[in-house]
This record gives structure tokens, C-alpha cells and sequence, in this order.
């Protein structure tokens, strides 16, 4: 297990992670490009293992795939950080541009894979899923 931190843009918020993530996916749903104007990298973590300072807005909206998903994001400069869905509350979706390290993921697919604009460069060594794939496994305790 490693360490990870990141923050927003103007450094009102940081955040560490002390587990390493259990999924790391490319996201192409349309809601994620409209927070992007792209697709967007984010790294599934366990909620308990994820420590945050500094005070966060949130949004909650229904998803493309059915479920609540409860994103929060800075309200000094609007950098957009964490997700909770309302499928899966003991994981949080850290998007990995936040990260101070964002070399020390790597996405493992590209989910979403429909909705990408023709002119997407969807990186043909991730596997592909049209749309919202299996959850990941939870892990074990202790």
C-alpha cells in the first residue's frame, strides 16, 4: 500500500488516501465530459481510507446508469475532486488529476466507451466497455 495526496487548483482543500485504489478507470459518460470537456481518470478508493481537509460543495444528480451520484468539488475555485454513488457508498471516485502523483495510477479500462465524441483517443491497450461495467470485487477486511 502507498500514500496518496492531492488538492484543488487553489490549495483550499487536501486530501490523503491510505489504501490503494481498488479500481482505476477512464470515464467517457457524458456527465464526466461535461465536467471535463473530456473524458475523466478516476480511482476508485475505499470512503474509510480517504482523509479530507478543508471544506467541499457537493452536487447530487441521477447518472446515465441509474444511480445518485454525489459529486464534491471545491467552492473556492470549482475544481471538481471526489464522487460517491449511491451504488456503491463504501467507495469514493477520486479524480486522479487532483492527485499530487498522478503517474502513480494507471487506468485499466474505458468505460462509458459509446458515449466517447468520434474525435476521442480511447488507448486501445485498456480494455473496453460500451457502458457502465461490473463493480469492483470488495476486498477483504483487515
Amino acid at each position: 500500500m502507498s500514500e496518496r495526496n492531492g488538492r484543488c487548483l487553489c490549495g483550499a482543500v487536501h486530501y490523503r488516501i491510505s489504501a490503494d485504489p481498488v479500481a482505476v478507470r477512464l470515464c467517457w459518460c457524458r456527465d464526466c465530459q461535461r465536467l471535463a470537456a473530456n473524458g475523466t481518470v478516476n480511482a476508485l478508493v475505499p470512503t474509510a481510507a480517504l482523509d479530507i481537509s478543508g471544506t467541499v460543495a457537493d452536487f447530487t444528480s441521477t447518472a446515465d446508469s441509474g444511480n445518485q451520484i454525489t459529486r464534491r468539488f471545491c467552492p473556492s475555485c470549482g475544481s471538481h475532486l471526489f464522487a460517491n454513488s449511491s451504488a456503491r457508498p463504501q467507495l469514493t471516485v477520486v479524480r486522479v488529476g487532483t492527485l499530487d502523483d498522478p503517474s502513480s495510477v494507471k487506468p485499466a479500462v474505458n468505460m462509458w466507451a459509446a458515449s466517447a465524441p468520434a474525435w476521442a483517443c480511447l488507448d486501445t491497450s485498456l480494455e473496453q466497455v460500451e457502458r457502465q461495467p461490473v463493480a469492483p470485487p470488495a476486498k477483504p477486511a483487515g
